[in-house]
């Protein structure tokens, strides 16, 4: 009786719907990346200012815009190369993968707060770069749950941990940004620029868990 209640059993439900809406949540949250440019656009136009006006007094806006529209692409790919894998779901899951998409979501209210505030409000810094942060922490989740369910994909255990690697090391960075950016304030944005070690802290990683790349 149980398991016609439950023709699915623990084996969870079918990926196609729960991959095409995640896909039409990123998408969505790419879009809403460029309201606030649009806005801006039209208050300038409405001042009777040009372009060029519009380029200089929205410079930071701007590069706001194409960092995070790098960044949360960047997000879906590996959530992509991750998910070519998967056949099944489970409700647990599909939960962690809600609040994965929650963190995308929300990035680009973070990211209109970055371009508008001045480069000396902490607080933009911190809800940007920590959004980051937790964008990265629930996209290590939805691996390392994947990873101990292997009925529910056909990923290997090398792709896994190279997976694990890449999330982790994304969160280890954003992290130390996180703390660059409040224990120095003058450094503000720029802390970002630790991202660059990404590929070295991939490396380490490797080495310490006794992986090869």
């Amino acid at each position: 009786m149980a398991a016609e209640a439950d023709p699915h059993g623990h084996m969870g439900y079918a990926v196609d719907r729960v991959r095409a809406f995640v896909d039409g949540v990123v998408a969505i949250a790419l879009t809403l990346l460029i309201l606030p440019l649009m806005e801006s656009v039209g208050e300038v136009a409405g001042a009777g200012e040009d372009a060029v006006t519009w380029l200089r007094e929205h410079d930071g806006q701007l590069l706001s815009f194409v960092l995070s529209f790098v960044l949360i692409a960047m997000f879906w790919m590996i959530h992509h190369r991750l998910f070519v894998t998967v056949e099944r779901v489970t409700s647990t899951l599909i939960w962690l993968l809600i609040a994965w998409m929650l963190t995308i979501v929300w990035l680009p209210v973070a990211t209109a707060i970055a371009g508008r505030m001045d480069d000396d409000d902490g607080v933009a810094r911190a809800l940007y770069i920590g959004s980051l942060l937790l964008a990265a922490l629930a996209s290590l989740l939805v691996r390392l749950f994947l990873r101990a369910h292997p009925a529910l994909h056909t990923a290997s255990r090398g792709q896994l941990v190279d997976g694990v690697i890449v999330d982790l090391a994304l969160a280890l960075l954003f992290g130390v940004a996180l703390v660059l950016t409040l224990v120095v304030p003058g450094i503000g944005y720029s802390a970002m620029f630790v991202m660059l070690l990404s590929t070295p802290v991939q490396w380490l990683l490797r080495r310490v868990i006794g992986v090869r790349a």
